[in-house]
């Protein structure tokens, strides 16, 4: 379900504050098109999208109705408007990730193999943690392809496409097949020599706009400063659910030797095994505490870096379509300067060189208003997760102080 919308992903963590919500950002600030991922399917190879639709657009054949889509069915719209050179001036949302279970299930299906060798308290809260693990990453799976698709009923112009309409509102499979491997291989042929031709006009080409000259060098920098800063924070998270995971062991190892020091009648070590019950409680909770600090971590922060990692990469490519048509520019002007000095042929390069002037100009126009409009959003969804980040790094780590201050008075007064 949405909430309000700003166009950066805000999934909250699993825990007993954030249980049973979910919001998506993307500024939607009419009605007259929602779209909302309104219930989801995990099947083994695939999960099944039910795809909600409410709107007041005559050009839909209803106003409230439902269809259930897939994941390739999500790439095929967004191909479907990066192809259409009519969108070629507009920041395209970047396609939802291809959802990815198979960490999980594997860890799961270990988990079961080798119950036998741990104890039923690991067994169970490791089994917890992998459930919880996999909820969560179902949860952004969700929350990912609906924000794709509230940001395309957001947008004035990706909203009137009609592929994007059949893929809302037609009843059936819209029969979309995954690429064969001779269409991987062109596919990935295509991307080489897209990165070579977009390497080469991008630091080779002087554009006289100096918008779109500082656009290119921020984008090229931010694009690495992101994706640098997503492995560093992945890196921290993983350290603090291990740093949890093993506040789990010292509790439950605390908990046995408390066992051990009650069944020992010995005057000297009376209140031994009551004092390492308190201490092995306290781990406990920091354990919790722990684990949820690190949760918020990773979906406040890295889910939020990843996001505009990807998103980055599509103003990249805005960019890189622009830079292609003001070279499509520049050589209609020589081949027009050629036609006259030859005197053939003039009246053609005269309409190729005004056509090739038209599409570049309109897509300037209309990509400098969506970059401005990226900026202010980004500025936007960073402000708001670091501020919601904060708070809840405050707030978990007021109640760790409060616990051990509890855990050392209980242990002085023993």
């Amino acid at each position: 379900m949405m909430d309000g919308l700003d166009d950066s992903p805000d999934l909250l963590a699993e825990d007993p504050d954030h249980r049973g919500q979910r919001s998506v950002s993307v500024d939607l600030t009419d009605n007259s098109l929602v779209v909302d991922i309104s219930d989801a399917l995990s099947e083994k190879d695939k999960v099944k999208f039910t795809v909600h639709t409410k709107t007041t657009l005559k050009e839909f054949r209803g106003n409230d109705f439902s269809v259930v889509r897939q994941h390739e069915e999500f790439v095929w719209l967004h191909d479907s408007y990066v192809d259409d050179e009519k969108y070629a001036g507009i920041l395209i949302p970047p396609s939802p990730p291809r959802p990815d279970f198979e960490a999980s299930r594997d860890k799961l299906a270990r988990l079961s193999e080798g119950e036998t060798s741990m104890t039923k308290e690991e067994f169970t809260r490791m089994k917890q943690e992998l459930e919880a693990e996999y909820l969560a990453i179902f949860k952004k799976t969700v929350a990912m392809h609906e924000i794709f698709l509230c940001r395309l009923a957001a947008h004035p112009l990706l909203r009137n496409n009609h592929n994007f309409r059949v893929f809302l509102e037609y009843d059936n499979e819209l029969s979309v097949r995954g690429k064969n491997k001779k269409e991987k291989i062109t596919g990935f042929f295509k991307s080489l020599t897209k990165s070579a031709d977009e390497s080469l006009l991008l630091s080779g080409q002087k554009d006289s706009d100096e918008f779109f000259e500082h656009e290119k060098s921020f984008m090229n920098e931010y694009h690495i400063r992101v994706k640098d800063a997503t492995a560093k924070v992945d890196k921290v998270t993983k350290l603090q659910k291990q740093c949890a995971g093993d506040c789990f062991s010292i509790a439950h190892s605390l908990q046995s030797l408390a066992t051990v020091e009650n069944s020992i009648a010995s005057s000297h070590k009376a209140g031994l095994d009551k004092m390492l019950l308190k201490v092995f409680e306290s781990l406990e909770k920091v354990r919790k505490l722990d684990a949820r600090s690190a949760s918020d971590m990773d979906l406040k922060l890295a889910d939020l870096l990843r996001y505009y990692y990807r998103d980055t990469q599509a103003c990249k490519d805005l960019l890189y379509r622009r830079s292609r048509s003001l070279a499509n520019y520049e050589n209609a002007n020589k081949d027009l300067d050629k036609a006259r000095a030859r005197g053939k042929n003039v009246h053609q390069a005269e309409e190729q060189q005004r056509s090739t002037r038209d599409k570049f100009e309109a897509l300037s126009e209309v990509g400098k208003q969506e970059l401005t409009e990226f900026k202010g959003r980004r500025v936007t969804a960073f402000r708001k997760n670091l501020i919601e980040l904060g708070e809840l790094q405050l707030k978990h780590s007021k109640a760790m102080v409060q616990v051990l201050k509890s855990c050392i008075s209980t242990i002085e007064q023993m």
